[in-house]
């Protein structure tokens, strides 16, 4: 007997009546019983989850039937394969074959770019931001986000939340590039994009995010909710005396949702809707403000007046001190240490404000 789980086994099925004479072997039969198993187990997985919403079972199930392989994982020696409907979310205009890294790096930009409505420009390096501005033009954006870092921003991933015309095209032609992404294009602004054949050229689709994320830890799995926390101004608890301006306040919502999007441990400098400079991924907060301040500051960017944001607390109030040295009077941070007032009272005593969210952005 031979299972023939779907339509997209009838060519091989087939194949077998015409050339086979309707003989099959072991390894036949092999074959579509694995394909079978792969159908029946995917329903099962589905019926599984839409039960366990109320049951609550702590069960990992995760089951996706169209996977492609990758030219490697995230290096050379290390195989990969992408699970996915990847042309769900992307139509893929130019360029070569996507990579593991790539995906990576797309999926950091759309993520971080998703917490923005106005004209957005978002320029991704290893998963961070080293650029991103919002002003009230695409092309103003991508001025002031490749000023942010433009030696990062070689090689990187570009995401932006309007359409891409001739003018912002011949801007970033002169930047190479792997992968941009838009909602849309210009035919005048795609003819110079595709001049280069090995730049991928993706038109966004919707985009939602998924409601949890995971990854394979020692033996087995871990999973969480995303984190879908977004402080407004109205989230924001002044806790000095001098109380932050609007122009502060906005300044700080800007920085921390990038913050939210920046590997850990992280400090973000931001100013006027631009990301001045961060901190990333460093295993001190200090040094992480440190290395902000000392990139702001290589490219030419002064701090008087910018804002720091923090992922998480302050232990001790060094990086409020080194911080108002530089010239930055407003911190956001999500406030929960046993020192908290010792940053507090440095603050009060060199006229900074600060604001505490309780909400920590932790992202390793």
């Amino acid at each position: 007997m031979l299972i023939i789980p779907s339509r997209n086994e009838y060519g091989f099925l087939n194949d077998i009546l015409e050339n086979k004479q309707g003989v099959t072997s072991l390894a036949d039969r092999k074959l579509m019983a694995t394909h079978a198993f792969k159908t029946s187990s995917h329903y099962d997985s589905a019926i599984f989850t839409y039960f366990n919403r109320d049951a609550g079972l702590k069960v990992f199930r995760k089951t996706i039937n169209n996977g492609r392989a990758l030219r490697y994982g995230e290096n050379p020696h290390q195989p990969g394969v992408f699970y996915g409907d990847f042309d769900a979310l992307f139509t893929q205009l130019n360029g070569k074959e996507i990579s593991y890294n790539n995906l990576l790096d797309v999926d950091a930009a759309v993520n971080l770019l998703n917490e923005f409505k106005e004209p957005t420009v978002v320029i991704i390096k290893h998963n961070n931001a080293c650029g991103l501005a919002s002003r009230n033009s695409i092309s103003m954006a991508w001025d002031d986000a490749l000023a942010g870092d433009p030696v990062s921003a070689f090689g990187g991933i570009i995401c932006v939340n309007r359409k891409v015309d001739k003018e912002v095209a011949d801007k970033m032609n002169q930047l190479f590039f792997e992968v941009l992404i838009a909602p849309d294009y210009d035919k005048s602004a795609l003819d110079t994009l595709m001049s280069k054949k090995n730049r991928i050229i993706l038109v966004q689709k919707e985009f939602i995010p998924q409601p949890t994320n995971f990854r394979t830890v020692l033996n087995g799995v871990i999973e969480q909710g995303r984190d879908d926390r977004t402080e407004t101004p109205a989230d924001m608890k002044p806790v000095t005396k001098v109380k932050p301006t609007q122009e502060q306040l906005t300044d700080m919502e800007f920085a921390n949702k990038i913050v939210k999007h920046t590997k850990s441990n992280t400090i973000v400098l931001a100013k006027g809707g631009q990301l001045l400079a961060c901190g990333t991924g460093q295993t001190s907060r200090v040094d992480a403000l440190q290395q902000a301040i000392a990139k702001a500051k290589n490219f030419g960017f002064g701090l008087d007046g910018a804002v720091m944001s923090s992922d998480a607390f302050f232990p001790f109030p060094d990086c409020v001190e080194i911080a108002d040295k530089a010239g930055i009077k407003a911190v956001i941070q999500p406030g929960g240490s046993v020192k908290d007032q010792e940053s507090i009272d440095y603050c009060d005593a060199h006229g900074m404000a600060m604001v505490i969210t309780g909400n920590r952005h932790f992202k390793h």
